[in-house]
């Protein structure tokens, strides 16, 4: 494995539920120690490093409006969600000496900084990894289409979801052994194939961009590094 990166700036999407581990509810400190290990590791190969993470282990937005409730309301509890994984993300950074920045699209100063184009580009060139919280800080739209938002934004070379398994499959391999794995996509076999690695506005906010989407497993120690390197397993999402 060759140890120069493909990419120089990058957005890494993380799903809260990777956050959980093994726990029902919550963020398992070891899991977080973990991730922050893998972008510690990218971050010594030269790469500059945003992240979005979800709030799926805290809360859903759309899992209040399926009972009845306002899902405006609902969505905003979920960005307060990723609020709280952000920081827990950062302070594993830190622990590691990693010089790292919180950025919310919601207002919350007491707590971390607001989001500006500007102000990222700035910690990024300092060498900062940023954490981007808040999803878009709009309702109706998913931590995935603010990855895709702020990978387009501070001109990210590619996105990288880290999910529970090792590339897009044509079906959930957990509930289907036989399904099939995909080496390279382009965007619009994602969209009509409707596979469900990320949401439509996601993939095609990337597809107008011309972003790739690299999807990995968020669970191989390790694994972030040698994707970024050309190792590790992976399916690519791209035109060219």
């Amino acid at each position: 494995m060759s140890a120069k990166p493909l990419y120089k700036r990058v957005l890494l999407k993380a799903s809260g539920e990777a956050l959980m581990g093994s726990q029902g509810f919550g963020i398992d400190v070891a899991v977080a120690d973990r991730m922050a290990g893998d972008i510690a590791e990218a971050r010594a190969l030269g790469v500059e490093v945003g992240v979005v993470v979800g709030g799926g282990n805290i809360f859903r937005g759309v899992a209040v409006a399926s009972k009845g409730g306002d899902r405006v309301t609902g969505d905003h509890m979920g960005m307060l969600a990723t609020v709280i994984n952000a920081l827990a993300l950062a302070t594993s950074l830190r622990k590691l000496d990693i010089d790292t920045v919180v950025l919310s699209a919601i207002a919350m100063p007491e707590i971390c900084e607001s989001f500006s184009q500007r102000a990222t580009l700035h910690h990024l060139a300092q060498g900062r990894v940023v954490i981007f919280a808040g999803g878009t800080g709009n309702p109706f739209f998913t931590t995935d289409s603010a990855a895709a938002l702020r990978a387009a934004e501070i001109g990210a070379e590619a996105i990288f979801k880290g999910t529970q398994v090792d590339g897009i499959y044509s079906a959930d391999p957990k509930k289907f052994p036989d399904a099939t794995r995909f080496e390279r996509l382009t965007h619009n076999e994602v969209l009509e194939k409707g596979l469900a690695v990320m949401d439509v506005a996601a993939v095609a906010l990337a597809r107008e961009n011309s972003i790739p989407i690299v999807v990995f497993s968020i669970h191989e120690k390790g694994g972030f590094a040698q994707i970024l390197t050309g190792g590790g397993r992976g399916t690519i999402v791209s035109d060219n």
